[in-house]
C-alpha cells in the first residue's frame, strides 16, 4: 500500500485530504505543523508528501528545502493559495515535484499525483523523434510532417507537443503548461495557453473542432492522447 504524508494545518483541508486519500487506497499520515511535518518526512519511508507552503513553526518552503539537501528524493506537491505566485515559484526552484493552488478539486490533486508518481517510478528518458497518426515530428532538427508533407511548427509549439509525448495519457494543467514551455520569469495568462492549443490542433488534428490528439479536461487542461 502506497503511503503519503499531508502535512497541513487547515483542519477542514487535512480531514478533507485524508479522505479522499484514504478512499483512493493510501496508507495517509497527517502532521498539523511544519516541524513535526519536517520529523516525519525525514524518518519514515512514504511514497508521497503533500505539503502546505504555510504552516506554523517550519514553512513548507523549509522543509522542502531541508529534504532536498538531506539527499531525500521523496516526490512533493505543495499546496498554495491563490496569489502566491512567488510561493509557486519558490517551491519548484527548492525541489518540489509540482503544485496545487488553492481552493482545488481532488481530481486535479489526484492527477498530479498520478503523473508524479509515474515519472518518480522510472527515469527521465528525453523524446527526440516521435510519431502519433499521421505526424511525423523531429524534435532535434525542428521538423515536422503531417501524412507526409512538412507543415510548420513554431519553436514554442514544438515544445509543447514535446511536453505531451513525455506525458502521454497524462492530464496535465495550464498552469504546469506556462512553467514548462514559458517559463517561470515570464508570467502569461492561461489564455495564453489555449490560444496556443487553437493554433496547434489546425495544423495537427484533422478536425480541430473534435481533436483527437490534445483533448480538453474540463476545468483542469489537456492531456495528449497520440
Amino acid at each position: 500500500m502506497r503511503k503519503v504524508l499531508i502535512v497541513e494545518d487547515d483542519q477542514a483541508m487535512a480531514v478533507a485530504l485524508s479522505d479522499g486519500f484514504t478512499y483512493e487506497g493510501f496508507k495517509v499520515e497527517v502532521a498539523r505543523d511544519g516541524s513535526t511535518g519536517l520529523r516525519l518526512a525525514s524518518g519514515r519511508d512514504v511514497d508521497l508528501i503533500i505539503l502546505d507552503v504555510m504552516l506554523p513553526r517550519v514553512s513548507g518552503l523549509d522543509i522542502c528545502r531541508q529534504l532536498r539537501s538531506d539527499g531525500n528524493g521523496t516526490p512533493i506537491i505543495m499546496l498554495t493559495a491563490r496569489g502566491q505566485e512567488i510561493d509557486k515559484v519558490l517551491g519548484l526552484k527548492t525541489g518540489a515535484d509540482d503544485y496545487v493552488t488553492k481552493p482545488f478539486s481532488f481530481l486535479e490533486l489526484m492527477a498530479r499525483v498520478e503523473a508524479v508518481l509515474r515519472r518518480a517510478s522510472k527515469p527521465d528518458a528525453a523524446v527526440e523523434q516521435f510519431r502519433f497518426g499521421d505526424i511525423e515530428l523531429c524534435f532535434k532538427n525542428f521538423e515536422a510532417r503531417k501524412a507526409g508533407r512538412p507543415i510548420e511548427l513554431s519553436p514554442r509549439e514544438f515544445k509543447i507537443i514535446r511536453y505531451f509525448a513525455e506525458r502521454r495519457g497524462e492530464v496535465v494543467s495550464r498552469d504546469q503548461l506556462l512553467d514548462a514551455v514559458w517559463g517561470y520569469d515570464s508570467l502569461p495568462l492561461t489564455r495564453t495557453v489555449d490560444m496556443h492549443i487553437a493554433k496547434l490542433r489546425q495544423k495537427i488534428e484533422d478536425v480541430p473542432s473534435d481533436p483527437r490528439y490534445i483533448i480538453t479536461v474540463h476545468r483542469v487542461g489537456y492531456k495528449f492522447t497520440g
